[in-house]
């Protein structure tokens, strides 16, 4: 997300238990949220979902988790690969 511009930044802070991350959004964020449920997607339905969810095409990520780690749906479909959406940020 932050090759798209949606992160400032980000850092891990250590708390005892695990530690978190804390992260500064961009203000240019529109909209995002969660995806549930986790819809499985293959590598020919991106085209579904990117309609579905992002208000107009290349405008926005899907965020999807595959079998290679998670990364963007743009990512996904150049390599090829499908998996399971997780989140939306435009």
């Amino acid at each position: 997300m932050q090759d798209h511009a949606y992160i400032e930044e980000f850092e891990y802070v250590e708390n005892g238990r695990g530690g978190e991350y804390h992260v500064k959004l961009s203000p240019i964020i529109n909209k995002c949220g969660a995806i549930k449920p986790r819809f499985s997607v293959k590598k020919g339905e991106m085209e579904k979902f990117e309609s579905r969810y992002l208000p107009a095409q290349d405008f926005g990520i899907l965020i999807i988790t595959t079998n290679k780690g998670v990364m963007t749906h743009s990512d996904a479909k150049k390599i090829g690969i499908g998996g399971k959406l997780l989140a939306y940020v435009y």
